[in-house]
């Protein structure tokens, strides 16, 4: 607990000391130090100051002031007893803790170290992270690959690590999404007691960048060299013990895939933790003197006001992002008391500084930022005169071509959907036949009755009809793994750049919309990257056209029953179209809603990198656990749902009329074979009676006007309707609808090309089927989906709109097949 908190009274032991600058050390100077005491003596009439004795003296604190001072109180620690093993005792065997088991309490609370992973992308951090914290967190070699924080605990040396990866970011100004995300976690009161500044040895110049904005910051900072085997096989000498020394701050070599020098790192992070390093020392990076005298100008200016401010952010690192026009702070400024008249310094200082220096304070800053870095640079690093060619540039010379780049990315993706159908159909078939011997042995020891229907037809048909597919997506995520974690998705992003651009987009939207393949909702988060707004809102609006895993099922479904010969064309076909869509809706929308200005290609290409085989199986892994979550949730609630609409009412208005003509026959002269030929004719017809007249019947039946001008009879209709919430669900309805034939024990394609319409004719046709996989690839993004557009757009209006379009474009594209293919046919 924080220490405003404490009420009148009360006493507390102090944990940590929060807070930056002058701040932290004037109050550590006044005595608040770990394991001291602290007692709340009163509150001013509008609580605020407070006044705390601390050391025998009695001194007053603004509430801000003490909410950045962390304590230990009795009323937590009696929390925490009743936590512990003795919650069983009733609550008159707690006691008031003595001084020493508080103390106890605030010495284990204080070896509990917050610690924040920063740095640019596809610098190692994540799996940095994964490696120090135990975490399965999928590593891209690719920019924007963490587009959210992850946590992660683990111990060392007796301390306790919460660990964050904060996303990669190339700078803390307010230019992307991720900027603002890690610095409003650095600088808010939950701000980590220690960064680690994970820099990428073979590019330092570019990631020291980020360094100098953090010493700027005046952060606890220790700084991680990760990939030092890079730079050692370059044959690049770096002096890193004197650049720590230049800068303040501890420098550690690591090489994050192997583990190497990660125990330094944390034992190094105790060290500062401790304040114990004897290398850190808190410097300014000094801007020159026409630069300098403009920050001293509003660090006076704010000092004017100090007392409204926030103690958790540096008074240097205001004025400087003052001066840089940075529009995210100069709005908290102007919601201070005051704050207009450091706005006004800072409007004279800058117009100053430009006609002094003839260019924008932000550009004479980063001039001054690349300088200090190369000054101290050219110190410390020697770089290997002998230059030869990477194999990274030798593989970019081929599969960057200009000519060739474009033949071997779609040769590489016919390889993903080739792999995907013909190796899944292996382990698909096994599964399949597991799923049944399921079905088989609850049929054959279970009596008749409704129980049983919902084990073999809803449950066991339904999620089994679903979870065949997993080795498929399995696959599926093998293929996209390895294009993200070797560096190949940059290029393929490069390669796309063109086409990108015809769309009103750039480069850069091409990773999201190929991360849609896998699953449209890391896809839409995945936007964030991308730095203007338009761009990011268009590829938002487009994702859910990008056919995902999701969608995997029902196409292995189709392709495998109606074109066996052609599955991997067909396969491909479909996600060719969801692009070429994508292409064509992204340019109307640009025009409609976006037509503003555009952003240059930017973007790193990253070394390739050889995959670790336990980085893709962990990813896969990751993804299985996910579908087979789904699994047993939302899929199985639904498969339960559609067997109930499906199986009640029981009765209808001819089941007497069916249950007459069967004991008709019964009595009869007939022979037994042709007895139980008509029998079986009748109660198929029985069968397809009770399923119109159920409860689901009569919904499919309700909606199935709209969809017969796309070839779907009611069922496929039903099944299109619960696809809304999961994608999935249209196979496993599918599933629980189709179990009306005589030999239930088929395999699901089996009993789709048996199934026949009133007139005789089949029901599944290669038309049909094709009309059936496009209405499924662009209606309805799952509900999922939706609410990472509504949530990422900060409207519910665009999610509303997502979904009207892409019902609207599928019904249509649907419709135009549908009827286009029988004119052809006929």
């Amino acid at each position: 607990m924080r220490l405003s908190e404490l009420s009148t009274g009360e006493k507390g032991i102090i944990v940590k000391i929060m807070g930056r600058g002058a701040f932290r050390k004037r109050i550590i100077e006044m005595g608040f130090i770990r394991g001291k005491e602290v007692k709340v003596i009163q509150n001013a009439p509008l609580k605020d100051p407070i006044h705390y004795r601390i050391m025998g003296y009695d001194v007053s604190l603004r509430r801000q002031d003490a909410e950045l001072i962390e304590v230990v109180s009795a009323a937590e620690f009696a929390a925490e007893q009743k936590d512990s093993a003795l919650a069983d005792k009733p609550a008159t065997a707690y006691i008031a803790p003595s001084d020493d088991e508080l103390k106890e309490m605030a010495y284990n609370k204080g070896k509990t170290i917050n610690v924040a992973l920063v740095g640019n992308p596809n610098c190692g951090k994540t799996s940095l992270f994964n490696f120090a914290s135990g975490a399965h967190e999928h590593v891209g070699n690719y920019s924007g690959v963490t587009v959210d924080a992850k946590e992660g605990v683990f111990k060392q040396n007796g301390y306790t690590f919460r660990i964050v990866d904060l996303p990669g970011t190339y700078s803390l100004s307010a230019y992307t999404p991720e900027e603002l995300y890690v610095r409003k976690h650095l600088n808010e009161n939950e701000q980590p007691d220690i960064v680690i500044n994970v820099i990428d040895a073979s590019n330092l110049e570019r990631n020291l960048y980020l360094t100098t904005q953090l010493i700027d910051m005046d952060v606890q900072m220790v700084i991680a060299l990760n990939m030092y085997d890079e730079l050692e096989k370059a044959g690049n000498k770096f002096d890193y013990e004197s650049l720590a020394r230049m800068i303040g701050c501890p420098i550690v070599p690591t090489i994050s895939k192997t583990g190497f020098g990660i125990e330094e790192l944390f034992n190094r992070v105790i060290k500062v933790y401790e304040e114990e390093d004897p290398v850190v020392r808190h410097i300014h990076i000094n801007y020159g003197d026409i630069l300098e005298k403009g920050i001293a100008n509003i660090k006076q200016s704010i000092h004017k006001v100090d007392n409204n401010m926030p103690k958790s952010i540096s008074r240097r690192y205001l004025s400087i992002k003052l001066l840089e026009n940075d529009k995210e702070i100069e709005s908290q400024i102007r919601n201070f008391t005051d704050g207009e008249q450091i706005i006004q310094e800072r409007n004279r200082n800058a117009a100053q500084i430009e006609n002094l220096l003839q260019e924008d304070c932000e550009t004479a800053f980063t001039d001054a930022r690349y300088g200090f870095i190369s000054g101290a640079l050219r110190e410390t690093f020697e770089q290997n005169k002998i230059k030869e060619a990477t194999s990274t540039q030798i593989i970019d010379l081929i599969v960057t071509h200009k000519v060739l780049g474009f033949p071997i990315f779609l040769l590489f993706m016919w390889i993903m959907f080739e792999a995907t159908f013909r190796l899944g159909d292996y382990p698909m078939q096994g599964i399949e036949w597991i799923v049944e011997q399921i079905g088989n042995l609850v049929r054959a020891n279970m009596p008749e009755g409704p129980l049983k229907d919902l084990l073999v037809d809803g449950i066991i048909g339904g999620v089994g009809g679903v979870i065949v597919f997993l080795p498929n997506i399995l696959i599926l995520y093998a293929f996209i793994s390895f294009m993200e974690d070797s560096g190949y998705m940059a290029r393929a992003a490069f390669i796309m750049d063109k086409i990108m651009h015809k769309m009103g987009l750039h480069g850069k939207s091409f990773i999201p919309l190929v991360m849609g393949f896998g699953c449209n909702v890391p896809a839409v988060m995945a936007t964030r990257t991308i730095e203007s707004r338009n761009s990011r809102m268009i590829t938002m609006l487009v994702t859910p056209l990008m056919s995902c895993s999701a969608r995997l099922p029902l196409y292995v479904l189709i392709t495998g029953a109606l074109f066996p010969k052609n599955a991997s064309f067909v396969l491909l076909s479909l996600y060719v179209t969801g692009v070429v869509l994508a292409v064509i809706l992204a340019r109307v929308f640009k025009r409609a809603f976006f037509n503003e200005e555009d952003v240059p290609f930017v973007m790193e290409l990253p070394p390739y990198r050889m995959p670790t085989g336990k980085s893709i199986l962990l990813h896969m892994w990751e993804k299985g656990k996910q579908y087979l979550h789904k699994m047993g949730g939302i899929i199985l609630v639904a498969s339960i749902i559609i067997w109930f609409l499906g199986y009640f009412p029981r009765e209808t208005a001819r089941s007497a009329d069916f249950e007459r003509q069967i004991a008709t026959i019964e009595n009869s002269q007939l022979g037994q074979n042709e007895k139980a030929d008509q029998i079986s004719q009748i109660e198929h017809q029985m069968r397809m009676d009770h399923q119109e007249n159920s409860y689901i019947g009569r919904i499919g039946q309700l909606i199935s006007p709209i969809m017969k001008p796309l070839g779907f009879n009611w069922k496929i209709s039903v099944s299109l309707l619960s696809g809304m919430a999961a994608k999935e669900i249209v196979v496993s309805t599918l599933s629980v609808l189709y179990t009306g034939s005589d030999d239930s024990e088929q395999a699901l394609s089996e009993r789709l090309l048996q199934e026949k319409n009133p007139d005789g004719t089949d029901v599944f046709t290669p038309l049909v089927g094709l009309s059936l996989m496009l209405f499924v690839l662009l209606y309805f993004p799952c509900i999922a989906t939706v609410t990472a557009i509504v949530h990422e757009s900060h409207s519910w209006k665009w999610g509303a709109f997502v979904i009207v379009y892409t019902c609207c474009l599928a019904w249509v594209v649907s419709f135009l097949v549908y009827q286009i293919g029988n004119l052809i046919a006929g």
